[in-house]
């Protein structure tokens, strides 16, 4: 499969997904894409940018959600049109996927919302390749299910990206066996910093561990993935989403040097 010219999967190079966990303004987000497009460059990594418009599952009401739908889809275009990287973002909603489709490259399915067909079914009748994270609450070989449906609706591709299990209340945790057991039926990104995040467990958001978001990634790109997704900030601390399991451009810099070399080592060994 391709996101836009990017082959992924099938022992193509691994991928870069990366970018903003929201908009928040337009100038920010072509800064943004600019700095982490020179990173990938830097390190020879293929890059797909992420930004989400409309952030509809916040944990509070009175949390920032993003500029809305038709901005935030107008900001995607400038950046497309300004410095032609290939996106990808979410979709909530089924009416949503074909004015997302004419801007960006590939849709991805929120991990709450893996299961839902009508919104499966959708993403994939527009033809673009789709995303499916994993639910917090599904068991890997489960998502097969739901890969199934986006390939029989008509998408051109589809992969899962793995981002933490359910454990207790207000945690996650990683089980690395689930990434081999999916990359059977389909390939399969890692989400280094959702899968740190600690749901709900601020006093009105999620909290994190950004501290594991390197160790997990490298983990991750060991073991064998095919696209590893990270969201960055320039001062994260700042954020107004998820800000405690994001990291800024220098830690992204020292991450990707690090997987690189990684990634050159465990195809050179195969």
């Amino acid at each position: 499969m391709r996101i836009g010219d990017i082959p992924l999967g099938d022992a193509s190079p691994l991928v870069l997904i990366a970018g903003l966990n929201v908009i928040e303004t337009e100038a920010g987000a072509l800064a943004a894409a600019r700095t982490i497009r020179d990173l990938a460059e830097a390190h020879g990594f293929p890059l797909v940018f992420k930004a989400s418009v409309d952030k509809a599952n916040r944990s509070h009401l009175g949390s920032y959600r993003g500029p809305g739908f038709d901005e935030g889809l107008r900001v995607l275009a400038r950046v497309k049109g300004e410095l032609g990287l290939p996106l990808i973002t979410d979709v909530h909603e089924p009416g949503q996927a074909k004015a997302t489709s004419e801007i960006v490259d590939c849709l991805q399915i929120p991990a709450f919302l893996c299961r839902q067909t009508d919104l499966l079914m959708a993403c994939a009748a527009t033809g673009l390749p789709v995303n499916i994270k994993k639910g917090q609450f599904m068991a890997p070989r489960d998502m097969r299910h739901a890969v199934a449906k986006v390939l029989s609706g008509g998408a051109s591709g589809v992969f899962v990206t793995e981002r933490g299990t359910t454990f207790g209340h207000n945690d996650l945790v990683v089980d690395f066996r689930g990434l081999v057991e999916m990359r059977g039926f389909a390939p399969v990104c890692f989400d280094a910093t959702h899968s740190v995040q600690q749901p709900g467990a601020g006093e009105t958001a999620s909290h994190g561990d950004r501290s594991l978001v390197a160790p997990l990634a490298r983990a991750a790109v060991a073991l064998g993935i095919d696209a590893l997704f990270v969201e960055a900030h320039p001062h994260p601390d700042e954020a107004p989403c998820d800000g405690p399991s994001q990291i800024d451009f220098a830690a992204l810099d020292a991450l990707l040097r690090e997987v690189r070399a990684l990634d050159r080592a465990m195809r050179r060994g195969a």
